[in-house]
């Protein structure tokens, strides 16, 4: 059976989420930041092709930067709470024999 994690306490699930959301807000700003200066260089470089264009490229660079920042940010949030050591490890060393 696996150990309690970390996050099974609330102030410490609480501080947690709160530093990821801080992590997304800021990660907002700097996706908002990169596609309008992609899109101002677009825009200098070839002038007004298609409203279409920019859309694409926007929505594109946008998402992407947002869902690289929600992933990782999991990733962050897993690891610096402890919730990663919570795991039953049921293989122990015998996983390091495979690979």
């Amino acid at each position: 059976m696996a150990g309690r994690s970390p996050l099974d306490d609330p102030q410490n699930a609480a501080f947690a989420w709160g530093r990821y959301k801080r992590l997304m807000k800021g990660m907002g700003l700097v996706t908002a930041l990169t596609v309008t200066a992609v899109l101002g260089w677009l825009y200098f470089e070839n002038g007004f092709v298609s409203i279409h264009f920019f859309i694409a490229w926007g929505l594109g660079i946008g998402v992407m930067m947002m869902l690289t920042a929600a992933l990782m940010g999991l990733v962050f949030l897993s690891n610096g709470t402890g919730h990663d050591e919570a795991i039953d490890d049921r293989m122990g060393d015998e996983a390091k024999d495979i690979w």
